[in-house]
């Protein structure tokens, strides 16, 4: 099982950990396309500063993240998996999990960043500023500029299993299943079932709650009608919808009454 999560805005200190080291970053074959992104960020934040806070989309009040990326060669890193914070972060709660469920996350969770492309929760990174909407002056809309690498490195990482997609829909663009994957893959929406609507809050919150369940639950459904299975064995009520014609992902409705 390959779950896909989206990063957060939020991001830990790291302190004084171990600068970032490219090279070590899991899916190698996305090297190439980091050190791009990473070259011209780094650069882009080391010169005007109030461009660097146009082309990023940051506040007045988040000015000091134009000197954080400026830094991020030499500042420390940490465990992805601790650098992200934020609801589904925290309702996932990676740090309490048990070792074997420790283990099973850092086998199959994928975190997408702009940045980054995608990194394990064990892969070290600093803390940074840069969402996938960003559209640098060189390179362009990052969702662009990792279609290719990703459709060249994601489809091996998915393995032969199920693939659950929990990502927004900025970081979705970066990468949509194609083929045979798309048939294995699931997409989740969380409602409020007396109104049927989304609400931003609880739909981070349970996805995160969905997550820590499968991997305490030690489940590796192989395809998305074993998911259903699994999350109804969970106490989740599920509506499922299967693609009307191959190649497409399927599509799973999480019900919830009470918005918390």
């Amino acid at each position: 099982m390959l779950v896909l999560l989206p990063p957060s805005e939020g991001k830990a200190n790291p302190g004084e950990g171990a600068p970032l080291e490219p090279e070590s970053l899991s899916l190698p074959g996305l090297t190439a396309a980091r050190e791009a992104v990473l070259g011209e960020l780094v650069e882009l934040c080391s010169g005007d500063e109030e461009k660097a806070r146009e082309v990023l989309g940051l506040s007045e009040g988040l000015r000091g993240e134009v000197a954080k990326n400026a830094g991020l060669r030499t500042a420390g890193t940490r465990p992805a998996g601790e650098i992200y914070t934020g609801v589904l972060y925290d309702a996932l709660g990676l740090a309490t999990l048990d070792a074997a469920a420790r283990k099973r996350a850092a086998d199959s969770l994928l975190v997408f960043s702009g940045l980054w492309g995608a990194v394990r929760v064990t892969d070290r990174i600093p803390s940074y500023r840069c969402s996938m909407g960003v559209k640098l002056p060189g390179l362009g809309a990052l969702a662009g500029h990792w279609r290719t690498p990703m459709a060249e490195v994601l489809p091996a990482a998915a393995g032969d299993g199920l693939v659950l997609d929990l990502r927004s829909s900025a970081y979705a663009a970066a990468w949509r299943p194609k083929g045979e994957v798309a048939g294995r893959t699931a997409t989740v929406r969380v409602l409020h079932a007396p109104t049927r609507k989304v609400v931003s809050h609880f739909n981070k919150a349970t996805k995160g709650r969905i997550v820590r369940g499968l991997l305490t639950a030690d489940a590796a459904p192989k395809d998305p009608a074993g998911l259903v299975e699994v999350l109804r064995e969970l106490g989740y009520v599920v509506e499922a919808e299967a693609p009307g014609r191959a190649g497409k992902a399927w599509s799973l409705d999480v019900l919830v009454d009470e918005i918390h």
